[in-house]
């Protein structure tokens, strides 16, 4: 059940106890709620999640790994958030441990922060790897999730509602991204109500979106907003928090790794899939992947 709403997976049950599992899960169309238990201590491995993930213990304790990062603990005052890539682990998932999951759709987070900042989203959304939630918005925000995740199991619940069911689930989303440590927090706290983005950086940015492999210089993207390199570089660095050829490397690498992890080894190379991408020099790139994912290029046409 696990692997038909969340993520495919290995389990490994790591005591005696009896198995009592027991798990409620509803989707929300782009969101995965469910309260879940075990009843007997297990351990799970995952692949990449592909989606961001926020485990709340509502009792217990919860172990846990993603990447390279530092082995974490989720407790009932502080939540796990996974990120969409990196291999997850959690290590030890106590038998007593009863936990909320939510699951949020990688696009949907990124179009409602693109929203909040009335700005285009470059580089991806790094959530911080714990939220504290017993107390403060952070408690707020896992109310909020609760009463959702309650609802969803409603035939005539609101979130069925097409307009409201939208909003709440908008408020959700929005909401984690303003009590969440991320590295657009700045962005999202200094943000003035009805600021927009210049023009200059909204088509910039679209004409990166639309053709990410072809080789820009700056000036060419300076000519498409219409404005100078210097007030195209200050503008990006502004609204954005980074120059615009960062912003085109992010976009190419985040290409590549689809590309990457769809392709069939055999049938391309690495150096293929790079230059489609618009990467010329491969050992830059492969330093700059692995920077970004913690694995070789290779490793993940591997699988």
């Amino acid at each position: 059940m696990l692997g038909e709403h969340f993520y495919s997976n290995a389990l490994e049950v790591l005591s005696p106890d009896p198995w009592t599992a027991a798990f409620d899960i509803a989707s929300a169309g782009p969101i995965t709620l469910g309260d879940l238990r075990f009843g007997a201590d297990v351990r799970i491995e995952f692949g990449e999640l592909g989606a961001y993930h926020v485990d709340v213990p509502f009792s217990g304790e919860l172990a846990w790994r993603q990447g390279r990062g530092d082995p974490m603990v989720a407790t009932t005052g502080r939540a796990a958030v996974f990120q969409p890539v990196g291999d997850t682990t959690l290590e030890r998932w106590q038998g007593d441990c009863r936990l909320l999951a939510v699951k949020i759709d990688r696009g949907l987070l990124e179009n409602e922060l693109a929203r909040l900042l009335d700005a285009p989203v470059g580089a991806p959304v790094r959530l911080g790897p714990e939220l504290v939630t017993s107390r403060g918005a952070g408690a707020t925000w896992l109310r909020l999730a609760r009463m959702l995740a309650a609802d969803a199991g409603e035939e005539h619940g609101l979130g069925r509602h097409p307009v409201l069911g939208r909003q709440l689930l908008e408020s959700l989303v929005g909401g984690l991204l303003l009590v969440a440590p991320h590295n657009y927090r700045y962005a999202l706290d200094n943000h003035r109500s009805g600021l927009a983005a210049p023009g200059a950086v909204r088509r910039a940015a679209e004409a990166m979106r639309a053709d990410p492999a072809r080789p820009f210089t700056i000036a060419d993207l300076a000519q498409i907003a219409d404005v100078s390199t210097r007030s195209l570089q200050d503008s990006f660095q502004r609204y954005l928090g980074t120059s615009p050829m960062t912003y085109l490397r992010e976009l190419r690498l985040s290409l590549v790794h689809h590309q990457l992890r769809e392709a069939e080894p055999g049938h391309y190379t690495v150096t293929e899939i790079a230059h489609r991408g618009g990467f010329v020099h491969l050992g830059r790139f492969a330093a700059l992947y692995h920077r970004r994912y913690g694995e070789s290029p290779s490793q993940t046409l591997r699988g």
